[in-house]
């Protein structure tokens, strides 16, 4: 199987279904449910919804609507005691499943089944979601849109025209010792890792992503292999209005990178040479860094809140995990589209690849790129008048 990307197909929460669904119902429902899965009353303490999910009862429900049809069409799957499971309960155990990181024995025991039906119930859950919930994840095509997201980008800052931040991180595994491909998926840690690109907005929503690439690839390869390197390359992507320098140089929509990114004039990166950078070029690297660690924050709640890519994914499917990272992407942006209150609680500082050195892009840069750069980062530190 080739790897995911992200659709271009534009998001919408629909409203009218949320204001349909009855919240007291499943108020309802997770009371009997917390109280069978803990084994305790209400009254000795019930478990916490948003604590056990990672959203809220609201999220749920808008998600529930989105698999409803699809997940009862076909839903044969029952308890331990043969007693049919509802919608939610089958999205409970996906969501649980995704979200926790435990193991499909753990999560059996958790809820009465056995681990082949947890296993079946979340990969129909992530086939679902992939279908009906893909527009949640999606570049944008509205210019209005694009120009909310460069205003926000640049109040981080101050980089006018950037469009967003693009980071990599690896998706740990454990193949096989009888898997003749395993040194394919070693990267440069001697990890055994699935590659995830993302570019990000200014709320740490994505907006395009592969997935699918062995951890052995560097971060340049993994670009130039992507649907959105030949979308930009092309002109089909970040060709909105320019912006227009003193000296007369125009700089197109880009993206921002870190020193593992090859330097494009679409795409820029910090200045990275030896020695004393000069004092506009290390005004320009900061700006860089503090728009990039929008994408590096959005990564690690990636990871904090769908822990089943966190760790390390036991013998996983190569062909469904592209597909599984797809899905908690979508459920990351779902929060954000939700304005769900949980992100609050998102954690502030941990890398998402920690134990990872930098990498450093060693294809030669783009000359015109080059002039770019050094042009506005100039301009930016106010050596030439607006």
């Amino acid at each position: 199987m080739g790897p995911i990307r992200g659709s271009r197909r534009k998001k919408k929460v629909d409203q009218n279904v949320l204001a349909a669904s009855d919240s007291q119902t499943l108020e309802c429902w997770w009371d009997g449910f917390s109280q069978r899965i803990s084994g305790q009353s209400k009254s000795k303490g019930a478990l916490k919804f948003e604590s056990f999910f990672k959203i809220s009862i609201k999220t749920f429900a808008y998600i529930c609507s989105l698999v409803k049809e699809d997940m009862m069409a076909r839903s044969t799957f029952c308890y331990s005691n043969n007693k049919p499971l509802c919608l939610n309960d089958q999205v409970a155990i996906a969501l649980r499943r995704l979200s926790s990181g435990d193991s499909l024995c753990s999560i059996g025991e958790c809820f009465g089944m056995n681990q082949s039906t947890v296993s079946h119930i979340t990969w129909r859950f992530v086939e679902v979601m992939e279908e009906k919930a893909l527009h949640h994840l999606s570049w944008p095509k509205e210019q209005g849109e694009m120009e909310e997201i460069k205003s926000k980008f640049e109040k981080i800052c101050g980089l006018p025209n950037c469009c967003g931040a693009i980071d990599i991180t690896h998706i740990m595994m454990t193949l096989p010792s009888a898997d003749s491909s395993d040194d394919v998926w070693l990267d440069g840690q001697e990890n055994c890792s699935m590659i995830l690109q993302a570019i990000v907005d200014p709320d740490m929503r994505f907006r395009n992503i592969i997935t699918g690439w062995p951890g052995s690839l560097s971060d340049d390869m993994v670009l130039k292999s992507s649907g959105f390197f030949m979308m930009s390359e092309e002109g089909d992507y970040l060709n909105g209005e320019k912006l227009v320098l003193s000296q007369g140089t125009e700089v197109r929509e880009y993206v921002v990178g870190d020193s593992g990114f090859p330097l494009l004039p679409w795409l820029l990166t910090p200045y990275n040479r030896r020695g004393r950078l000069w004092e506009h070029e290390s005004d320009f690297n900061k700006r860089i860094f503090a728009t990039q660690m929008v994408a590096q924050r959005a990564l690690v709640w990636l990871k904090e809140t769908w822990k089943i890519i966190q760790g390390v994914m036991w013998k996983p499917d190569k062909n469904k995990l592209p597909r599984i990272i797809l899905v908690c992407c979508i459920l990351h942006n779902i929060v954000i589209d939700m304005e769900d209150k949980v992100q609050d609680e998102m954690p502030s500082s941990r890398h998402h690849d920690p134990g990872y050195q930098q990498q450093i892009c060693e294809s030669a840069a783009d000359d015109m790129a080059f002039q770019l750069r050094e042009n506005l980062s100039i301009y930016l530190a106010g050596r030439l008048s607006p």
